[in-house]
């Protein structure tokens, strides 16, 4: 591929992270410009008014603050999916972002709501990572650890004993990482498989070459006469 065509690639699984990030910040300014706050329309496990929350879950978020902490990732992860992944992206984002909020609802407390595109962030992450050790692609390995390094609440974010004192949604996070990981699983022999070297290639054919022309079947070997002092040994492995 060219360089021109890279780019156009590159260009192009931009669009739908910048999709989703812009309309992420457009509801927090609108919340700012009017002075209303959207978070109640976040998800609330366990009731009915709640199930809409499923919908705008990854457009919600509590503070500025908040809300920057998922734009980067958002846009890193979802750019890596759509350029790696372009027959997949879709299907992985669409379910990801439904999938987690479903979940979140099923499993949260009902006492709570939940807002943020944290659970889309890990659902993302957990796809890449899954997916890059099944397929051996190393660079969305990196990407994605990059993520965890950089992401703080990574790993501590899925523990309900160090994640409910920080007011963090421990469900969303567990929710969009086991649905990142099944995805991964589930459609592990569709899009790109793992990369063949050329060298592997040659060592096949080479044994291949040898097999048929040079080499004889191990029971074409001519018997010794007595008077031969020269044993010959001949070991298959």
């Amino acid at each position: 591929m060219d360089n021109k065509a890279e780019r156009k690639k590159f260009l192009g699984s931009l669009v739908i992270p910048l999709i989703i990030v812009a309309m992420m910040w457009v509801v927090k300014t609108i919340e700012w410009s009017f002075g209303i706050y959207l978070g109640r329309f976040g998800i609330t496990p366990h009731t009915v008014k709640g199930l809409i929350g499923i919908f705008t879950l990854p457009f919600l978020h509590g503070n500025w603050e908040h809300l920057l902490s998922n734009t980067i990732p958002i846009i890193v992860l979802g750019t890596a999916l759509y350029y790696c992944y372009p027959s997949l992206a879709n299907r992985v984002m669409l379910i990801t972002y439904l999938g987690s909020g479903l979940l979140t609802w099923c499993i949260g407390d009902p006492s709570t709501t939940h807002i943020g595109a944290s659970a889309l962030v890990y659902g993302l992450n957990l796809f890449l990572i899954t997916s890059g050790f099944i397929r051996g692609n190393r660079m969305l390995i990196v990407i994605s650890l990059i993520m965890v390094f950089l992401y703080g609440s990574f790993i501590w974010g899925m523990i309900p004993s160090l994640a409910i004192p920080q007011n963090i949604s421990w469900e969303g996070h567990l929710s969009g990482a086991l649905i990142g990981i099944l995805l991964a699983i589930f459609l592990r022999k569709e899009g790109p498989q793992k990369e063949v070297y050329h060298w592997e290639e040659d060592d096949e054919e080479d044994d291949d070459s040898t097999d048929s022309t040079s080499e004889k079947p191990y029971w074409d070997v001519p018997t010794p006469s007595n008077d031969e002092l020269t044993v010959r040994y001949r070991f298959r492995h």
